[in-house]
């Protein structure tokens, strides 16, 4: 009998957890509707400004005197990675394929005989980097206060980037994030923030018309590149909170169902016991039936 009790209590466990992680689900999917709206919304903005910018740094091409976060320091020794991860965990491999990909390029650079400076947004990144690579880690950014990400939560890391490239602690900038595709499917972006890079063949549609600035393309430029950093990467966080809550709905999922899986085997080992316990007990009675 106390192999049974111990299935009974097991029953009830695995019952209790299912609970809980289908609750999970549903506060996962009803915030990724939210995350998925906001991250969409600010995709338009963020690559029409490339888009323009790209433009301008492309009329500006051979030109000397550039802004510094164009042009950039004319060097590539000294690299900063920026890793954004959650706070918290139970979100599938949203976290670990993040770092994967940092890790990959941090190597990469190292083997090159390049510097790497690393700056950690979320915990979760700093907690997996920090046995490995924890002499580099310059900074870290606790966001576990922001309940709905927005601008103004950002701009304090975009002037700090901004801070640290003007002191000349750095080359080039790269963030490190997962860009939300589906709740099934997010993908690993390393995009460079410092020199602003732009695809040559992606530029803003004149529709062949000539236009002249006023002021330059330069002063454009300069008043406009640091609102850049700090614009991708509001996007880029907005992409990864998307992308987080859609990796969570889908780990909770699949741990509910396991959870289902395995209650179904533990109700059939049960019962199995206890009919074998049944069977003993009419067979003892019957046994000493006989006997008497």
């Amino acid at each position: 009998m106390a192999n049974l009790k111990d299935l009974r209590n097991r029953i009830a466990s695995v019952q209790s957890t299912q609970k809980i992680t289908k609750a999970m689900q549903m506060v996962a999917a009803s915030k990724l509707r939210r995350a998925q709206e906001a991250a969409e919304a600010a995709r338009p903005y963020a690559e029409r400004m490339e888009l323009v910018l790209g433009s301008l740094a492309a009329s500006m091409k051979g030109q000397e005197g550039g802004p510094k976060l164009l042009a950039g320091t004319g060097k590539d020794d000294v690299h900063l990675v920026v890793i954004a991860t959650s706070e918290r965990g139970l979100c599938g491999g949203f976290n670990t394929n993040i770092v994967k990909g940092a890790r990959a390029k941090i190597s990469s650079l190292l083997a090159n005989g390049k510097d790497v400076k690393i700056i950690t947004i979320g915990k979760k990144g700093r907690s997996a980097l920090r046995r490995e690579y924890g002499t580099r880690m310059i900074e870290h950014f606790d966001m576990s206060h922001v309940k709905k990400l927005r601008f103004g939560d950002v701009l304090p890391i975009a002037d700090r980037l901004l801070e640290l490239f003007e002191a000349g602690e750095f080359d080039v900038c790269t963030l490190f994030y997962a860009k939300f595709q589906s709740a099934l499917v997010q993908i690993v972006t390393g995009q460079q923030l410092i020199p602003a890079s732009f695809d040559e063949e992606k530029t803003a549609d004149l529709g062949g018309a000539a236009y002249d600035y006023e002021p330059d393309e330069k002063d454009i430029l300069e008043e406009l590149l640091p609102r850049n950093v700090g614009v991708q990467m509001f996007r880029g966080l907005l992409e990864n909170a998307a992308s987080e809550e859609g990796s969570r709905m889908t780990a909770m999922d699949s741990s509910t169902r396991n959870a289902g899986e395995m209650i179904d085997k533990l109700r059939t080992t049960y019962n199995r016991s206890r009919q074998a316990v049944i069977t003993n007990e009419l067979i003892e009675i019957i046994s000493g039936a006989e006997a008497l």
